[in-house]
């Protein structure tokens, strides 16, 4: 009985039902009838009345628990075990008595349902009612209600003929106005469509856009550009109200943009390149604005890679700046590289700017352009080919050579003007002496042609133009049989870089004399091309028989004893002998007779004084002489 007293104690079961609060209070007049129904009118109320009434409810209350108390302490655990077994009979025959009112309710619909749908019926009756109720044997129909008057189904007649007239105009209004609306979808629908298909035409290529499959878009990039330009050239097409079409260019500015290359000539801007393509003029067109996007994203790439270029080449002194690229082609001339919108070029025609600065401009602008038009197709023969095996370390891209060939083409003309311009001035001074050299030929670019040859004309042009190049120079000696060969060779791409000369002369009577080989800078070549005349001079002045004496038919030679120094010495059996000493440089040729004492023909005199009967010659180019070399020569070794 312990643990029965014990559970009979903590377990206590609520079987009042739980009073709901209303959520909404009751209203004043409700309160009103409630308090007058309670307590009468408001006048028999009064403050000793309510006290009153609240005392004795005070003094119930506490009789009620002192009652319930006594009670409670009465009842013995036996009794309130049977109490709680008794509520809980209670409970469950409730319970019992609810679920077969419900199925009583249940059978009831199920067996008049039974006539209009026995299968369906016969799943929800209980087995009893199968057995003693057949299906179908209880029905109901619809009682006539009794006839109306006759003002009433006029009323009725009116108000439903009122309702139906109503219902057609309300469904008249809509028919037009979808028709109307269907009419403008139409006309919308065809003239996007007309020009989705003249966009189609004009070559562009239409497709699904990738991540919204219900969209149309057009592609104006190029496919084999760089990710992330190839990504940025597909454009959505829109359909606006209208049935215009509307480009959705996504991150391509507004405006149009290039790529801008100035010549800087001595420290001022002597040209610069226009755009390419001029803006559309006021024509709001679909293909001028794809167009405009193609033409732009172009050249957003054409800057990225100038600038990745441009920093891989910094050796060469390029040097690259938030929006500018400055790179020092030659000496004396700078190119200059920004990015900037269609119409800010505000550069005037005045400031200085020459025909052949703006034909240099336009020139690279189109060069760069081309070059990376060809890597675009280089791309493509690439992505065709066989992929190469897998590696672990990833591959890295290499950056377009479209400034090394332009500066190599730069800096090669430049050499190439530079060589002629000492050529000319060098036999200028010859021809002045009435020396009368053969002069020479001069063979620019003389690369040969490219080993692809079924590649296209174009490519097979660009191919060559990426090749180093190499010109050649090539004349005769004074010296019999005598010949001269200088080759430039212009190199950007792979090492050396830069410009070298291979200077290389053949003199079969002098075969002591060696070529001095590869040249890199000027200076040496100048030197060498000079030193290489001079001697040629001296060796034709050694070559030519002299009379010391007019009375004496014998002739005499002058030796070359310092060809090297421009040194002849005449040979004569007196301690007195006579030297000659050549200069000669790209301005002028003197020539000037010592007479010199205790000399051995192989190395200097204690002393040498400059001969009393003779004076210095010089010779300029562009002036005219009536003594030439020879004659000078001559005259000077009679004396």
């Amino acid at each position: 009985s312990g643990p029965l007293n014990a559970m009979a104690d903590s377990f206590n079961l609520p079987l009042r039902p739980i009073l709901e609060k209303n959520d909404r209070p009751d209203t004043l007049p409700v309160e009103i009838a409630q308090i007058n129904n309670q307590w009468g009118s408001f006048r028999d109320v009064n403050e000793e009345v309510l006290r009153n009434k609240i005392a004795e409810e005070k003094d119930k209350d506490e009789l009620d628990e002192d009652s319930e108390s006594e009670d409670v302490t009465d009842l013995d655990s036996t009794e309130r075990l049977e109490q709680l077994y008794k509520r809980r009979a209670d409970i469950t025959q409730f319970a019992m008595q609810a679920h077969m009112e419900t199925m009583f309710a249940l059978d009831f619909v199920s067996l008049l349902l039974s006539k209009q749908a026995p299968r369906q019926a016969e799943t929800s009756m209980s087995a009893f009612l199968k057995q003693v109720a057949p299906l179908g044997s209880l029905n109901a129909e619809v009682v006539n209600p009794p006839p109306k008057p006759e003002s009433t189904a006029k009323d009725i007649s009116a108000v439903s003929r009122g309702w139906r007239i109503q219902n057609f105009n309300g469904a008249a209004n809509k028919l037009l106005q979808s028709a109307t609306r269907l009419e403008s979808e139409v006309a919308s629908e065809t003239r996007y469509w007309n020009e989705v298909l003249a966009v189609k035409n004009k070559g562009w290529k239409v497709s699904r856009l990738p991540r919204e499959r219900q969209a149309l878009g057009v592609q104006y990039g190029f496919l084999e550009a760089t990710p992330v330009f190839r990504d940025r050239g597909l454009a959505s097409l829109r359909r606006a109200e209208d049935g215009g079409l509307l480009l959705d260019k996504g991150l391509i500015p507004s405006k149009a943009r290039y790529v801008r290359v100035r010549v800087v000539q001595d420290g001022r801007i002597s040209g610069y390149s226009k755009p390419i393509h001029p803006t559309l003029n006021g024509e709001d067109t679909i293909e001028g604005r794809i167009l405009q996007a193609r033409d732009t994203v172009f050249e957003e790439e054409l800057y990225h890679e100038l600038v990745r270029e441009a920093r891989a080449i910094a050796s060469f002194g390029v040097t690259t700046r938030q929006n500018l690229i400055q790179i020092p082609a030659s000496d004396d001339l700078e190119i200059l590289l920004d990015m900037v919108d269609v119409d800010g070029n505000n550069l005037q025609p005045d400031q200085g700017i020459s025909q052949q600065g703006n034909s240099l401009a336009e020139g690279l602008a189109h060069t760069i352009r081309i070059l990376l038009a060809y890597a675009h197709r280089q791309n493509l023969q690439r992505r065709t080919l066989l992929p190469p095996p897998l590696v672990t370390k990833k591959r890295s891209v290499p950056e377009h050579q479209l400034l090394r060939p332009a500066l190599a083409y730069i800096q090669h003309m430049s050499h190439v003007r530079w060589l002629k311009s000492l050529l000319n001035d060098l036999f200028a001074v010859l021809r002045s002496a009435n020396l009368n050299p053969q002069g020479y030929t001069a063979e620019i670019f003389s690369t040969g042609q490219g080993q692809n040859s079924h590649a296209p004309t174009v490519e097979a042009l660009v191919e060559n133009f990426l090749t180093p190049f190499e010109s050649t120079f090539k004349g005769e000696l004074l010296a019999p049989k005598g010949s001269f060969s200088i080759s430039i060779r212009t190199n950007l791409s792979l090492p050396p870089h830069g410009t070298n000369f291979d200077v290389s002369f053949d003199m079969p009577k002098y075969l002591d004399l060696k070529s001095p080989g590869r040249l890199s800078h000027k200076d040496e070549v100048e030197a060498a091309i000079t030193h290489l005349l001079l001697i040629d001079v001296v060796f034709a002045i050694s070559n030519e028989p002299f009379k010391t004496n007019p009375e004496n038919p014998e002739k005499q030679l002058w030796q070359a004893i310092y060809p090297q120094h421009g040194e002849l010495l005449l040979s004569s059996d007196s301690l007195k002998r006579k030297k000659m000493k050549i200069a000669f440089s790209r301005h002028e040729l003197s020539l000037e007779i010592y007479t010199v004492r205790c000399i051995d023909g192989t190395g200097r005199g204690q002393f040498e004084k400059s001969s009393h009967d003779s004076s210095p010659r010089v010779w300029k180019p562009l002036t005219t002489s009536p003594l030439s070399l020879m004659d000078y020569v001559r005259a000077t070794t009679l004396t």
